[in-house]
């Protein structure tokens, strides 16, 4: 049952949609409204099973609640996640039917990239709804939004370093990135420019390869990049990254990713505070994508405004920071309290 479900926080709407024809089997979780229209991308993954794809999509939906919050859009939560092999099994029926899917629920959720679906692949949804943003052409079409969670995750380990490190100077840092995708590639980048020295993996070989030649960096094994010795550890590839075992052998100072629910659960984030380890809760850090797509909404889209709007995720971030410890709580729960508090105001004045 949905309801009974661990991750089901008062979800407002779980819809479970299929086509026989295009093989479609997706499922849309809206959790809240209250602050506008929800807004959270489509991902596309072979999930070993239909309850691994719900839990996925219920975290991540809330996930999308409180991250809208923090950046003050007047937009709610939700996500979808489409069941296969982006690889293999996604074709352009498939994401007209997805298509089909979003239209049918008149607007309450918008649906933007996520991870294994692309600009190009929004365009095509956009040929059965107008409820899609990160569109590659169009009326006020933003393209790639990983562009734009990259900046802003960029600006939060610099603010993070900031705080825990005593400078937002990276030049001689050493930051681990997991994940080598579409923003955990921009992300090296922006690191190696900035002077950091990079140790890199994904579970695609070549990209491991790609960035080594290019950053100059360190190739290790996905399964030992989140136990690197490194200033900054930076999870850029999927969920539940650490738990109550793997992080009593963390060699970092700061965890700042662009991964969504990288913590196993709530407890992990005390511990990490108690280790001396200094957590951007990752629906803060990662929200560049969210605020750059939100301008296409509205039909008034600026670049540059929108990168703006990024590079201050390190104004929302201290604020974490600070209010973490003033309370003396972990900056996961100063967070959850922070967009809580937003949430509930709206809902009072509704």
């Amino acid at each position: 049952m949905v309801f009974d479900h661990p991750e089901f926080q008062n979800h407002q709407k779980v819809v479970f949609c299929s086509d026989s024809e295009s093989g479609l089997r997706a499922i849309i979780a809206i959790h809240s409204t209250v602050c506008g229209p929800a807004l959270g991308g489509c991902r596309m993954w072979p999930y070993e099973s239909e309850d691994a794809a719900l839990e996925d999509v219920l975290r991540l939906s809330r996930g999308m609640s409180y991250k809208n919050a923090m950046t003050g859009l007047s937009l709610g939560g939700g996500k979808a996640v489409i069941i296969g092999d982006a690889k293999t099994q996604k074709t352009k029926p498939l994401l007209r039917a997805f298509g089909r899917a979003v239209n049918a629920l008149g607007g309450i959720y918008y649906t933007a990239e996520d991870v294994g679906m692309s600009s190009q692949d929004m365009d095509t949804i956009a040929t059965q709804t107008r409820y899609v943003v990160g569109r590659k052409s169009g009326l006020a079409a933003s393209g790639d939004l990983s562009l734009f969670t990259a900046i802003g995750v960029f600006a939060g380990i610099k603010e993070a370093a900031r705080y825990r490190l005593g400078s937002s100077d990276l030049n001689g840092k050493t930051v681990a990135v997991q994940g080598l995708g579409h923003v955990g590639w921009k992300l090296c980048e922006h690191l190696h420019e900035a002077g950091a020295s990079l140790i890199v993996s994904d579970i695609d070989k070549k990209k491991t390869e790609k960035a080594v030649q290019k950053f100059n960096a360190t190739a290790v094994d996905p399964d030992k990049i989140v136990f690197a010795e490194a200033d900054v550890l930076a999870p850029c590839a999927l969920g539940a990254v650490f738990n109550s075992e793997n992080v009593k052998n963390l060699k970092t100072k700061v965890i700042a990713g662009s991964a969504n629910n990288q913590l196993d659960d709530a407890k992990v984030g005390d511990m990490l505070t108690s280790l001396g380890i200094l957590y951007a809760p990752d629906y803060v850090i990662n929200a560049g994508g969210v605020i750059n797509v939100s301008g296409e909404m509205h039909g008034d889209y600026d670049a540059e405004q929108s990168k703006q709007r990024c590079e201050a995720i390190a104004d929302t971030l201290r604020d974490v920071f600070v209010a973490a410890e003033k309370w003396k709580i972990a900056p996961s729960a100063a967070a959850d309290k922070i967009a809580e508090s937003r949430l509930q105001a709206r809902c009072k004045d509704e």
